[in-house]
């Protein structure tokens, strides 16, 4: 790994170097045009930082999201981890690195085995990776249930006996299970009401001042990222278009697209603040 020269304490968390992705489309055998999901993207992630990405269907935000976990290999550009470059390492290397890097999904049902309990689902990763067991372990899955305001005898239940909300909290807990440093939330509250939003989105905040999290968090709702985020990029067909404070993004948008998609969302401000007043 390639050791970036930056201060320990002021370097980002996580940073895409002119990242792209090419992915192949129709054909066989390697035919087909390519297509651009990511287009030469850059961007900083503070220590802390809650930091949104917004765009319609098909920008190219879970891609990126994806590629920064090296969950997908990039095309070309770079990804810097706490100072290291970590685009092209592999095998063990790679696992270590991806312990303090964790991804919370779109669609909890989908993203949690129907088949285990959510015990087994915690304490796979407890035992694996943090080497867990006995009363140790179960203090631990217990521990993690209450931090996502579940009841310990959670742990005794299937997926399928708990509602989305619940679930999302239980895939929460899951990537909180390795102490991670960064949470990359895919859509985490879309498929969820608008009151079972609130208290997820309370939730993530106060996780993220208790853990000193820091998250990458991408939605196509612009008032669930106003009231989380405290910058928020903006893609449209794979670019970066801008990087703002929240502020600036709901008051005075730079691209004219950016205040389209503003526009588009009657009285931005009146949604954000009925989020900010459902207690969590």
């Amino acid at each position: 790994m390639t050791e970036v020269n930056a201060g320990e304490h002021n370097r980002p968390v996580i940073e895409a170097r002119s990242l792209t992705k090419h992915f192949r489309a129709g054909g066989s055998f390697g035919r087909g045009h390519a297509v651009t999901a990511v287009n030469d993207v850059s961007l900083v992630v503070h220590p802390g930082e809650a930091f949104g990405l917004v765009g319609e269907s098909g920008s190219g935000k879970t891609t990126l999201g994806r590629l920064l976990l090296r969950l997908e290999d990039a095309s070309a550009g770079a990804i810097i981890y706490d100072g290291m470059d970590i685009t092209r390492l592999r095998g063990a290397e790679l696992r270590r690195v991806r312990l303090r890097m964790q991804m919370v999904f779109q669609d909890p049902w989908s993203s949690l085995n129907p088949w285990m309990t959510v015990h087994r689902t915690l304490a796979e990763p407890l035992r694996i990776h943090r080497g867990l067991r006995g009363a140790v372990l179960e203090a631990e899955i217990e521990r993690l249930l209450a931090m996502v305001g579940l009841p310990g005898s959670a742990k005794r239940r299937l997926p399928k006996e708990f509602s989305g909300g619940q679930r999302q909290r239980i895939g929460i807990a899951r990537a909180l299970a390795l102490n991670p440093r960064l949470l990359v939330l895919d859509e985490p509250t879309s498929a969820l009401d608008v009151s079972v939003q609130a208290q997820m989105l309370n939730l993530l905040r106060d996780l993220q001042r208790e853990l000193q999290l820091t998250y990458v968090f991408i939605s196509h709702d612009l008032a669930v990222v106003g009231h989380l985020c405290d910058r928020v990029g903006v893609m449209r067909h794979g670019v970066l278009l801008e990087v703002a404070a929240r502020e600036h993004f709901v008051t005075s948008p730079s691209h004219p697209y950016t205040r389209a998609l503003r526009d588009g969302v009657p009285e931005i401000g009146r949604p954000l603040q009925m989020l900010a007043e459902i207690p969590a």
